[in-house]
């Protein structure tokens, strides 16, 4: 019932910038911690920020200074707003989202997005 879907990837020239979106619909009743993840071919998942539903924001440090979270609660939408890009960024970035779907749902469950690949050329 609930679906992410993102947008905003694409090749970009080193030290050009991309804004990533993730959209959540469905049943939704509480969106609460929204997060942005990346992976490269052959190398593990990683987290690359964070946002709470309060705005309160963490950025990993490989992308820090670069790399801003932001969101949207009326249009249940966070967003990835990456500058001064490297060939190291270049993955495959999902979103996360943490979503309690109804009062009866006591606890949140975790929904991925489909993923948006990013590359970053020298």
């Amino acid at each position: 019932q609930v679906q992410l879907v993102e947008s905003g990837g694409g090749l970009v020239q080193a030290g050009g910038s991309l804004r990533l979106s993730c959209a959540a619909s469905g049943r939704i009743y509480v969106l609460n911690d929204m997060e942005w993840y990346r992976q490269a071919p052959g190398k593990q998942r990683e987290l690359v920020a964070s946002i709470t539903r309060s705005g309160t924001t963490n950025t990993a440090d490989s992308v820090k200074g670069r790399f801003t979270i932001a969101r949207d609660n009326a249009k249940n939408t966070v967003y990835l707003q990456m500058n001064s890009l490297k060939p190291e960024d270049t993955a495959v970035y999902y979103c996360r989202a943490a979503i309690r779907q109804s009062i009866m749902h006591l606890t949140a469950d975790e929904y991925w997005g489909q993923g948006t690949q990013v590359t970053v050329s020298s």
